[in-house]
């Protein structure tokens, strides 16, 4: 298990999150970020400063999001060892559904 970003965060970015994750396991896309299971310690750090409350815990998304846990897992399959977010700095793309939704308000 691990914590999520749902929907809440596209378009927005707000990093409070980025910066209290103690592994830098936090990624940033073109429109959101976005939480590598395979590196997150479940700490729960990053839930508790985000803004706009997109943060769950992979059992607690509400089910309109729950998609949002196959997203994350599908946007780092095949990537390899990254290594930690700030090394390998903003990703130029995401995932297929978060690039095809509308702009979010």
């Amino acid at each position: 298990m691990a914590y999520v970003i749902a929907q809440p965060c596209v378009d927005v970015k707000d990093q409070a999150c980025v910066e209290e994750c103690p592994v830098d396991c936090i990624y940033e896309g073109e429109r959101t970020l976005y939480i590598n299971p395979d590196e997150c310690v479940d700490c729960g750090a990053c839930e508790a400063v985000c803004p706009t409350q997109a943060i769950f815990y992979e059992d607690d998304l509400p089910s309109e999001w729950a998609n949002y846990a196959s997203i994350a897992r599908e946007f780092f399959a095949g990537m390899g060892e990254l290594g930690g977010a700030a090394r390998v700095g903003k990703i130029d793309h995401d995932h297929p559904f978060i690039a095809a939704l509308p702009p979010q308000a």
